[in-house]
């Protein structure tokens, strides 16, 4: 695969949106939820790399989602509550980050592998990417309030305090899901990435 400017911009782009989505309710506090007393952020990085990979296929995806948590690292508030540095990788949600690269290479894989659009594949796909979210970002987070954190929580506890994020995520990737469909019949192919890999 050579990489061609055009590569670079759609990777730039989905890096652009992954910020965004991980601040949306910074900048539209509306957008957080009330749910039992609290609030739930409506955060749409699950939601963008979902759409990376349906879009742009697995290798782009992946390098997208990598660049993204680079700059993050490397001092570019773009993390959630607009963050950023290498501490953000060790905190309980910094399984979360780790978990969107293996979302796009997943989701993009799986795209890759239809000939036709088909929105219970595509489905299947998000649901895929959401499963890769939540089954490694909880498993970090667990084990990192057990050890550096010297929390101790359950894991079936860690588990249970994401629900509400779970559900609001399983909503979105089936809005990513029939989005991407839209956006097939109304771009040319060339670029769909994932389609002409």
């Amino acid at each position: 695969m050579r990489t061609k400017p055009i590569d670079l911009t759609f990777g730039a782009v989905f890096v652009c949106l992954m910020a965004i989505g991980a601040n949306i309710t910074v900048w539209f506090p509306f957008l957080a939820i009330p749910l039992g007393g609290t609030s739930v952020p409506l955060s749409l990085q699950t939601f963008f790399a979902i759409i990376a990979g349906m879009m742009l296929g697995k290798k782009r995806a992946s390098y997208a989602m990598i660049t993204y948590i680079l700059v993050g690292t490397a001092g570019v508030p773009i993390f959630a509550g607009l963050s950023a540095g290498p501490m953000q990788l060790i905190s309980p949600t910094g399984g979360f980050i780790f978990s969107f690269v293996f979302i796009a290479f997943f989701v993009g894989w799986i795209t890759e592998k239809q000939k036709k659009a088909r929105l219970p594949l595509y489905s299947l796909a998000a649901l895929v990417g959401v499963a890769f979210n939540y089954g490694i970002g909880v498993t970090y987070m667990y084990v990192a309030m057990n050890t550096w954190l010297e929390l101790p929580v359950t894991y079936e506890l860690a588990w249970i305090g994401m629900i509400p994020f779970l559900i609001k995520d399983i909503a979105l990737s089936c809005l990513a899901a029939l989005f991407i469909l839209q956006l097939e019949k109304r771009v040319p192919a060339k670029w769909m990435y994932a389609k002409a890999s």
